[in-house]
């Protein structure tokens, strides 16, 4: 696991600050906030000065501070209120920035097609998706507002204190760059750090899903001691993580703490000596006065409180940096894409007439050549059965129809290359069943209505029937909002493949594709699922992938994929 370097870190940096381009106006609004508050800060200083002032040096009465007292609660309030406001609009920034990246990872998912992301575990693509996303928000709720008044505030700080003592200025000025040089010192690997702590969880995550995937095969095999074993060192590898991340947080803001300490009591010291008599210096009129020296005392936690802040969410910095890491990377992946969106420049909107490949090489998501060069026309209307042996490249053809996987060489719709044609038009024309088809831990009706959602009661009711799932759903007690659990896990296999045919049935299509949607079924409920596929497809082209033809099916057209090449099948 190579670490983090300096110039991919500042890479990474400038990638997460460019994220902000299109929410700028928040940012300001959100620095300017801040700004009016530490304003209001130094108003509140200079008050509690002048109250001290005039009873311990003048003497004076209640009722002649009474006046800085209200106006000393009044500022007291527009500091909540402008904290809140702060606070809303940081809030606010971090939501549509991590909504924005999120955004971002689907449509680069939806690009690549989900045949590229297999090449990522489930655990992995979960924690990238939420935690690391989640894990952006502090950097820019927090942190990057605060660089910006790190570097603000403690200026306008000293201004405030300069026209009542230089000395104080000084004291502030020269033990400031302590802070900054001995957090970057302290800081330096805490990107490296974070970055190994999501490794270590995304591996978790991967690993722990992976084994309760497979935990009956655990079970049956008797490997549950051993599995075991490797989740509870994966744990304690997180674990060790997770402390050395909070670890480099703690020694952070002990380091912060100790430098601001130290200058808030030598400029204590040093008034303190002034008002014995032992300094003579600092003051422009040779004496160091109750206000002056109350007023930059009170001031002085508050020069530091910005670089404390930034000090505290500077974990949040290192965070975001390792979350971007792997988020840049895969959005940066360079995946083949069967499509480039600004070439797109064709909606398909015709009737299919014809399919023809000329030289076609099917590339697997790393670039690689599945199977070809394969040449072969389909007129239309056509009913096609492609026969082969598994791991021939079959289903990888019906990928490249639905524009899951990149190609070289010429594969054109109506004499149209694929490339060229938007393919969210071009998907509309099509359906699609495969042999284990995914539902959703919902209900029934919410998963046929995945193809459609806008689709009426009525044409729900139509496909049912036509999926032969009329009687299974009258036997529910909930009927249609039936609840499915996770992985169909309440319904059987076969019940679960006519909930997926009445979904594509929803979808009216020109072209059906059929991936082995009866392999995994027992002879009889095949048929059954064959029977319903051909009366329900009469009228649309087909392609199916299969290892045998059944006759229900009505296809007049065989070919055989063998040794990367088809060849056509006569009876």
């Amino acid at each position: 696991m190579s670490a983090l370097d300096k110039t991919r870190q500042k890479y990474l940096f400038k990638w997460l600050k460019q994220q902000t381009k299109q929410h700028r106006k928040p940012l300001f609004y959100s620095i300017l906030l801040g700004f009016i508050s530490a304003g209001c800060i130094a108003i509140q200083a200079a008050l509690l000065a002048l109250i001290l002032q005039e009873l311990i040096i003048l003497g004076g009465k209640f009722t002649t501070i009474l006046p800085y007292f209200i106006v000393l609660l009044l500022i007291f309030i527009l500091r909540s209120f402008l904290t809140f406001i702060r606070e809303k609009i940081n809030f606010s920034l971090g939501l549509k920035i991590r909504q924005t990246v999120r955004q971002q990872l689907i449509n680069k998912i939806e690009i690549n097609g989900p045949t590229a992301i297999t090449q990522h575990t489930s655990g992995g693509l979960t924690t990238l998706m939420i935690e690391q996303i989640e894990d952006l928000h502090d950097f820019y709720a927090r942190y990057l507002p605060q660089m910006r008044l790190a570097m603000i505030i403690p200026i306008m700080i000293l201004l405030v204190i300069l026209p009542f003592n230089w000395s104080a200025v000084l004291i502030l000025l020269g033990t400031a760059p302590l802070i900054p040089i001995f957090m970057i010192l302290v800081g330096m690997g805490a990107a490296d750090v974070n970055r190994k702590n999501f490794k270590a969880l995304s591996y978790l995550s991967g690993h722990f899903l992976d084994r309760l995937k497979g935990l009956m095969t655990i079970r049956v095999f008797d490997q549950g001691k051993q599995q075991s074993e490797q989740i509870r060192e994966a744990a304690e590898n997180f674990r060790i993580r997770t402390m050395n991340v909070l670890k480099m947080a703690f020694l952070s803001s002990a380091v912060l703490e100790f430098f601001a300490s130290i200058s808030i009591a030598i400029v204590a010291v040093y008034f303190g000596f002034s008002y014995l008599g032992e300094f003579h210096f600092g003051s422009y009129n040779g004496t160091v006065t109750l206000f002056a020296g109350f007023f930059a005392l009170i001031l002085a936690p508050e020069f530091f409180q910005p670089l404390r802040d930034l000090g505290t969410f500077y974990h949040a910095k290192a965070q975001a940096i390792a979350a971007a890491d792997n988020i840049q990377k895969f959005l940066t992946d360079q995946s083949p894409e069967i499509y480039d969106q600004e070439n797109q420049f064709i909606n398909f909107e015709q009737t299919i007439t014809s399919i023809i490949g000329k030289d076609l090489i099917i590339l697997s998501p790393d670039n690689q050549p599945i199977v070809g060069p394969l040449n072969f026309t389909l007129k239309a209307p056509f009913r096609l059965a492609l026969i082969g042996v598994s791991g021939e490249g079959k289903s990888s053809l019906l990928n490249v129809l639905l524009g899951f996987l990149s190609y070289q060489g010429s594969l054109t719709i109506n004499d149209i290359e694929l490339k060229q044609i938007n393919i969210d038009s071009w998907r509309k024309q099509l359906s699609w069943l495969g042999q284990n088809p995914y539902l959703i831990n919902s209900t029934i009706r919410e998963n046929i209505l995945l193809a459609n959602p806008h689709a009426s009661s009525q044409q729900i009711e139509q496909v049912v029937a036509q999926a032969q799932l009329s009687k299974l759903i009258a036997q529910l007690p909930k009927g249609l909002d039936t609840e499915i659990g996770e992985d169909a896990v309440k319904i059987s296999v076969g019940q679960a493949q006519r909930i997926a045919i009445a979904r594509a049935l929803l979808k009216p299509c020109q072209l059906m594709l059929l991936d082995e949607p009866t392999a995994s079924l027992d002879n009889q409920t095949a048929q059954d699922i064959e029977t319903i596929l051909a009366n329900s497809y009469q009228h649309s082209n087909i392609i199916m992938v299969t290892h045998h033809v059944n006759q229900q099916m009505q296809l007049s057209l065989k070919w055989r994929l063998h040794n990367h090449q088809l060849h056509n099948i006569t009876e």
